[in-house]
């Protein structure tokens, strides 16, 4: 299954935490406008199109994949920093659940390390991503091609997805007005497949973001979750999990 190229190599990604993210991510994104500088065009284009590949959290985490030694899991958590920032299985009070989020991933890369969902055969994968790729100037429709595919890839494989929204940011995380009318497109086109295709939705934004921005006391800088916002997590999942059993 081909992902759509990336048109651009601005990434400054809500990846690990706040003000301090946003400072760490500076000489990255400077590295990337010298590379484009010095390459043809081609080449250029493959970088583009594989700027996951550069996010140094990308090999850190898949590396530690490959060592793992589970090998079963129920309810596989798959996306970027949000879902990497909390301990599931201690959240939920259970025992099957595996975390797949990587710190700044994008959808591309999430799509291109499925096998490390798909090995451990769960039940459930849960999906949340998209934010780190509106901040990248990827395109809605992209992401949201990408999206699909990864669905696809995962039903092929017998995995039944939960699509969530992705959430707003709030007033304190930069250009957040431009970024969450993306959020709501992305959100629509999101919510309207889900329900043609018959896959379960979660929009936390409904509890979240009431107002349109991430409810500043749910976040610790804007984009990321604080216990509180974890709990809401928690508590609107199991509604869905009870559906499957789990």
């Amino acid at each position: 299954m081909s992902i759509l190229p990336r048109p651009t190599m601005r990434y400054v990604a809500p990846g690990a935490t706040g003000t301090l993210m946003l400072k760490s991510t500076l000489p990255f994104t400077i590295l990337c406008v010298l590379l484009m500088n010095s390459i043809s065009p081609t080449r250029a284009q493959e970088n583009a199109a594989e700027l996951y590949k550069q996010n140094p959290n990308y090999d850190l985490q898949t590396g530690l994949f490959d060592i793992y030694t589970t090998d079963r899991a129920d309810i596989v958590m798959l996306g970027n920093s949000i879902t990497f920032g909390v301990n599931w299985n201690e959240l939920m009070g259970r025992n099957g659940i595996v975390n797949r989020g990587i710190n700044g991933d994008l959808t591309e890369g999430i799509f291109h390390r499925l096998d490390y969902v798909i090995r451990l055969h769960p039940r459930v994968c849960c999906i949340m991503a998209g934010i780190n790729d509106i901040y990248g100037d990827i395109p809605v429709a992209t992401i949201f091609e990408n999206y699909k595919a990864i669905v696809r890839r995962l039903r092929d494989n017998r995995i039944t997805p939960v699509i969530h929204a992705t959430l707003f940011v709030s007033p304190r995380w930069k250009e957040h007005v431009a970024r969450n009318r993306e959020v709501i497109k992305l959100d629509s086109l999101l919510s309207t497949y889900a329900a043609e295709e018959d896959i379960d939705h979660l929009d936390l934004n409904i509890r979240m973001s009431p107002g349109g921005t991430l409810r500043e006391d749910l976040t610790y800088d804007g984009v990321h979750l604080n216990p509180r916002g974890y709990e809401i997590w928690r508590d609107e999942l199991e509604k869905i999990l009870r559906k499957f059993g789990l």
